[in-house]
């Protein structure tokens, strides 16, 4: 035997659903903005990286033409265009997360 639902049995559940996707909702927002602050921190940090190994490359240039030393200096130069692209990627990322987030 089928029960009827009776309308306040119906508005109560809608109402626990709304409430449980404004939660949730919330949630996501947090979330977003963590993830945010982190990659801003994580971009800042590998920009500070890039700029070692960019003064680290200019001065072992500075330092002597040999051949190691030009090996290793080969070595940076390919490891600082590496992170470019990551730290690239990353703002990519950020801007793709910023547009996705429902405005807070």
């Amino acid at each position: 035997m089928a029960v009827k639902k009776t309308t306040q049995d119906t508005g109560s559940h809608h109402e626990r659903l709304m409430h449980q996707l404004i939660e949730n909702t919330t949630l996501l927002q947090k979330k977003d903005a963590e993830l945010m602050a982190s990659t801003k921190k994580l971009i800042e940090k590998i920009d500070s990286m890039l700029n070692v190994f960019e003064e680290a490359s200019k001065h072992v240039m500075e330092v002597s033409e040999d051949k190691k030393i030009s090996e290793l200096t080969d070595k940076l130069e390919e490891l600082l265009e590496q992170n470019k692209t990551i730290a690239k990627g990353l703002i990519m990322l950020e801007q793709y997360v910023r547009k996705r987030a429902p405005p807070m």
